[in-house]
């Protein structure tokens, strides 16, 4: 059977204040820009890559990666998981930019269960969901349209105003790493020195 083409994109919002301007995802970990890292783990199940962001210079940001913009006005997360999907045109599995430690393995699983979802396939931890690593398809949009019209940005309604979601259970993400690792995000210097400690864990 033939899978399904998926685009692959990068959430790279966010003013990077906490970093004295420097968008966070080009800062390094182990050496290695998380923005490439997060490339890395998503060009092994994505036919292209796209970066979305409205940064004049995201262009040079990533090599063979198209730019996509904001197409609803407003800041957050959900404005970039619309943009994701709009631009896409099929479906579409998003990671945020600040995590570096998501891994092909993670991919892989949401990507084959993506193969049957009619909406999105979206992981939950016992922390909460983390739709900023998900699977979507452009059935999604609708909804997530009358949620921006309505001025709800809030990511953790997400779930509840799909139509449909395959939940990617806690045991199941454990399956293929820790959770806590997987899915830990660099919001301040103090995280990035953290996720150095992070490096050798799995």
């Amino acid at each position: 059977m033939t899978r399904t083409v998926v685009i692959g994109a990068i959430l790279a919002g966010g003013a990077g204040s906490r970093f004295g301007g420097m968008p966070k995802g080009l800062e390094r970990v182990g050496g290695v820009r998380v923005i490439d890292r997060v490339a890395t783990a998503l060009r092994s199940v994505a036919s292209e890559l796209l970066v979305v962001s409205n940064a004049p210079d995201a262009e040079s940001w990533l090599e063979g990666a198209r730019v996509a913009r904001d197409v609803r006005a407003g800041r957050g997360s959900l404005v970039g998981i619309h943009a994701a999907i709009s631009h896409a045109r099929g479906p579409v599995i998003v990671v945020a930019w600040d995590m570096p430690f998501i891994s092909s393995e993670l991919l892989t699983v949401i990507r084959e269960r993506g193969e049957t979802a009619a909406h999105a396939v979206i992981p939950v931890t016992k922390t909460g969901i983390e739709p900023c690593c998900a699977w979507y398809s452009p059935a999604a949009l609708p909804a997530i349209d009358g949620m921006l019209d309505a001025g709800e940005y809030r990511l953790g309604t997400l779930i509840d105003r799909l139509p449909s979601v395959d939940v990617m259970t806690p045991a199941e993400i454990a399956r293929v790493g820790d959770p806590r690792r997987l899915f830990f995000n660099i919001n301040a210097p103090a995280d990035l020195a953290l996720a150095e400690t992070l490096l050798d864990r799995n």
